[in-house]
């Protein structure tokens, strides 16, 4: 049921199926994003079946119900499932819970398709669960080797990047944030005596052993992909709910103050950590993602992976943006169409009148347009918005003349009859010379009036003229702004990926790793390169506009005088 915020209000539905491991997707679940037009905060877990994923999910939609708990041994949830809620704490944002099948499930045939899971659990979330029980071990990081192989199943660019820093380097930008969530925990939180915090458990977990040998490689290979893959971590440890076996089976019957007192704090305190931190999903260069958006993405990630190549978020983001910037167009047309026929009043307006009237929906259709439109290479979608807006106004241009015209006509008709009538009446009268005085005076007449018109055409001309220059020139005002706003989006984005490395890179000699510290010199390089580049191409980017706006310019100019 949708709700007047734009959010939508509604049971869990299956996003992606997966049938004899096949992976499709929920045409229903489409239609459920497609209402929702809020900015989305989304927030996947993943983990082995059977270790508490549903109950924490159903707890952060605050219900006791929704996604299946189960009491058997059999994994309840196949695929992907979505819950949309209202956010609870961020205003015009939907809360979007993906309820994945737990990896590792006995009754699977085909194993890649864990990892497929895992992989488009990744892409589509904001903030990524990571569930298991009792303790973070080294069992626990084996298990998560799903991480390690991330490098194979993603790709971020279409094409190799001929920089020679890999592919995976870029994962940090668009990575979700990463939660790992202990159920059943039954350890002291202590390391050599001292108390520590749950986000020091899973640090010290994370720590890299410094033998170099093979075995050591594997050990390594997931704690250096977790801390070098996503932008911030965070652990959540929780006591066992309940102290026999019956009440764990209907955990979903049970009301919250009959659970265990110390699973209720950590339970509160992890629904307000997601509800307070959990960030809006955005894609590489901060393109933040709605209901509307967030479905084209999982149609593109999916049909990816069932024609046998990889999810790879350029492509995705290409396919979205034409989508996108297709519906933008349009709507921004029918606007402008839509305001003009209500504001107009023909035959009655000046040419003057018009224009302002036009100038005004103008910069509304732009402005509608360039809300709803991102990464439209070259400005192509806009300069077609531009030719579009220019045709209609010239329909109703031409319509305005007509009725202009059909008036000017009519009375100039009427005064000639009225003449002609006075000539006729005093014909008699009139001496020879008054008949040529007469006949002189009315030729004088029709001349004046065809000056008077042609001063008027010339006049409309020149506000005509003035009409594109004022449109050429807010069509670079609002681009302007929109590249301002993108490059100061892009720029924190990208800042905040370096000191993401930086960090990484500190931690590594602090622990004695020199020779990963130095690896990770050349991504640095790379990004800081990146950087000056988006900083320095304020001029370029503003020559860039002006040339292109100024075709659209030229074109409008051409039509319109070919036109006159």
């Amino acid at each position: 049921v949708p709700m007047a915020s734009g959010s939508i209000k509604m049971d869990p539905i299956c996003l992606v199926e997966n049938r004899k491991n096949q992976l499709s997707v929920n045409p229903k679940a489409l239609k459920v994003l497609e209402q929702i037009s809020q900015l989305l905060v989304v927030v996947a877990i993943v983990g082995l079946y059977r270790t508490g994923k549903s109950y924490l999910m159903n707890h952060l939609s605050g219900q006791n119900h929704g996604f299946c708990l189960g009491s058997t041994v059999r994994s309840e949830t196949k695929g992907i499932w979505m819950w949309c809620v209202p956010h609870p704490s961020k205003e015009n944002h939907t809360l979007v819970l993906l309820h994945t099948e737990g990896l590792g499930n006995v009754e699977k045939e085909e194993s890649k398709n864990d990892l497929w899971i895992f992989a488009l659990a990744v892409l589509l979330s904001s903030t990524f669960i990571y569930n298991s029980m009792n303790s973070i071990n080294h069992q626990a990081l084996q298990q998560l080797h799903y991480v390690t192989e991330l490098t194979e199943l993603i790709r971020t660019k279409s094409s190799p990047s001929s920089d020679e820093v890999e592919d995976s380097a870029q994962f940090v930008s668009f990575f979700p944030d990463f939660i790992w969530t202990v159920q059943d925990f039954t350890l002291e939180l202590e390391l050599d005596g001292n108390s520590i915090t749950e986000g020091e458990y899973l640090e010290n977990a994370l720590k890299l052993s410094p033998d170099e040998g093979p075995q050591m490689q594997n050990f390594n290979l997931p704690r250096e992909c977790i801390r070098k893959f996503f932008p911030k971590r965070k652990c959540f440890v929780f006591d066992r709910p309940a102290s026999n076996k019956k009440q764990l089976l209907h955990l979903e019957e049970m009301p919250d103050n009959q659970l265990d007192e110390n699973f209720q704090k950590q339970s509160k305190d992890f629904c307000s950590y997601i509800y307070t931190h959990a960030k809006t999903k955005t894609l590489k260069e901060g393109i933040t993602v709605t209901g509307k958006r967030l479905g084209p993405l999982v149609e593109a990630y999916v049909n990816a992976i069932n024609s046998g190549s990889v999810p790879c978020l350029e492509n995705a983001v290409t396919t979205l943006a034409h989508l996108e910037n297709s519906a933008a167009m349009q709507k921004a047309a029918d606007h402008y169409s839509e305001q003009m026929a209500q504001r107009l009043s023909l035959s009655t307006d000046t040419l003057q009148e018009l224009l302002e009237v036009h100038a005004a929906r103008e910069r509304e259709a732009i402005a509608v347009f360039m809300e709803r439109s991102f990464k439209d290479e070259n400005q192509d979608f806009q300069t077609k918005l531009a030719i579009m807006i220019m045709k209609k106004k010239d329909d109703f241009l031409l319509q305005n003349e007509e009725a202009s015209a059909n008036q000017v006509l009519q009375s100039f008709l009427q005064s000639q009859a009225e003449v002609e009538a006075a000539i006729l009446q005093a014909d008699q009268a009139l001496k020879d010379a008054d008949k040529a005085m007469a006949e002189e005076r009315t030729k004088r007449q029709a001349a004046e009036m065809k000056q008077d018109l042609l001063t008027q055409e010339l006049k409309d001309k020149k506000q005509k003229l003035e009409a594109q220059e004022r449109s050429h020139q807010e069509n670079m005002a609002q681009l302007k702004e929109k590249f301002k706003t993108e490059r100061e989006n892009l720029l924190r984005k990208q800042e905040a990926v370096l000191a993401h490395k930086l960090k990484i890179q500190e931690e590594m000699l602090t622990e004695g790793f020199k020779r990963k510290a130095n690896e990770l010199h050349k991504e640095i390089h790379q990004l800081q390169k990146e950087i000056e580049r988006i900083k320095d191409d304020r001029l370029v980017e503003s020559l860039r506009m002006v040339t292109q706006i100024g075709l659209i310019l030229v074109a409008s100019r051409s039509r319109f005088l070919n036109r006159v």
